[in-house]
């Protein structure tokens, strides 16, 4: 019988970093909109702030991926946390709103970098056979800091003001950084893969890979679609959501981090719940159930108006969010080979950005121009989407769920 837990030493110190780092990155992300109306932001200009930083990640997500693959995950993940500690540093200081457009976009160099390695570090230290429970936990024991970093920021912006709330953050990221970088220069954490030296013409011909793979019609193909629907359409609303919470629902900033609390608790829930499912049965199913009930979340907050009902709401967003994760990581990992996997969550993230690009503007113009309640509608439509397209196209045999699915090129 094998005794070996679940999760390596490894990984236990890679969470850590991420727990750190993603407290500061919920503390900041649940309030940001908010404070840039306290500010003097209008909601257009918050959308167009948002939809500016976004070319940042666009930029450098395909190139942060392939370095993950070339020169090692943790020490790219040390590299990029060291320049987005600069973003929140300016976010605890920032005398105007245009100055928090400047500290998002030096922050979303630390999404562009650290992104892509995540899912493929996880993917190094588990096996196949365990993958899915690995994800499982994983998700969940990260999904802690959507509990404690919308909750503390929450707090401190009612009692102590959006700016302290702000330099509490830094100090977060900053903790993350100092651990990712001794893990980089740290023997312990050697990579299972010797670095190899970045290329112009290696850069091409992996992105020739991944794009190839991407385009064949298979199965990452179809992963693509129903990534970028719910990538769109969240887009359109995440940086509405504490706007939504404030004006139409009529809650207090406490109130709120609450309220966006309510998601991670649920998520930890849900995360090794799904991920057992996924070994168990498939990540198709977990997929369905995950869309299903991010749709039942943005029905309740629309029908909603009572701090008992935006609570319900979130904790389905949450079921959802914890039930989506694992399952697409798993599939990804298993159908992208080792060597290219950080290029490949580097891809998704770039060709997906593409897409949302626009969407934070166009959600303040639909708020600003229709209603409040017209971009969540929009989004509560693209998940009933999303199902349809994963319970037609993602049929895996029983016996596939558990190797990996060949993409058709």
């Amino acid at each position: 019988m094998d005794n070996k837990p679940l999760l390596n030493v490894n990984l236990r110190w890679f969470l850590a970093g991420m727990i750190f780092a993603n407290i500061a990155g919920q503390m900041a992300y649940s309030m940001l909109s908010l404070y840039m109306l306290d500010l003097g932001a209008s909601v257009i200009q918050v959308g167009m702030v948002f939809t500016l930083a976004s070319l940042v990640p666009m930029v450098l997500q395909i190139f942060g991926g392939w370095l993950s693959d070339t020169i090692g995950r943790l020490r790219i993940m040390a590299i990029g946390s060291s320049i987005a500690v600069f973003g929140y540093l300016i976010f605890a200081f920032a005398p105007n709103w245009q100055w928090v457009l400047i500290g998002l976009s030096i922050e979303y160099i630390s999404n562009s970098v650290v992104g892509p390695s995540f899912g493929a570090y996880i993917s190094e230290q588990s096996s196949e056979e365990s993958r899915g429970r690995v994800f499982g936990v994983t998700t969940g024991i990260y999904q802690t800091v959507m509990v404690i970093g919308p909750a503390l920021a929450g707090f401190l912006a009612y009692e102590l003001g959006f700016a302290f709330m702000m330099r509490v953050a830094f100090g977060f990221y900053l903790t993350a950084t100092i651990l990712r970088v001794w893990m980089a220069t740290n023997e312990r954490f050697k990579p299972v893969r010797d670095a190899v030296k970045p290329t112009f013409d290696g850069f091409k011909g992996q992105l020739t890979a991944i794009f190839t793979l991407l385009v064949g019609g298979g199965i990452l193909t179809w992963i693509w679609v129903t990534d970028a629907v719910g990538d769109t359409s969240y887009s359109l609303i995440g940086q509405l959501f504490p706007i939504y919470l404030s004006d139409i629902g009529k809650l207090n900033l406490s109130e709120i981090g609450i309220v966006n609390a309510a998601v991670g608790v649920t998520a930890i829930i849900a995360a090794p719940l799904a991920g057992a499912m996924v070994d168990k049965l498939s990540e198709r199913v977990a997929m369905v159930i995950g869309f299903a009930l991010n749709g039942l979340g943005l029905f309740t907050l629309l029908n909603s108006s009572s701090f008992t009902g935006f609570i319900l709401a979130m904790c389905f967003f949450g079921l959802g969010y914890g039930s989506l994760i694992p399952a697409y990581e798993s599939l990804i990992s298993k159908v992208v080979p080792e060597e290219k996997r950080g290029l490949a969550f580097g891809f998704f993230g770039t060709s997906l950005g593409l897409l949302s690009l626009p969407m934070p503007w166009i959600g303040a113009q639909l708020w600003a121009r229709v209603s409040p309640q017209t971009p969540f509608w929009i989004a509560l439509a693209a998940n009933l989407i999303s199902i349809s397209v994963v319970w037609m196209k993602f049929k895996l045999p029983k016996a596939d769920s558990n190797s990996a699915p060949q993409p058709q090129a």
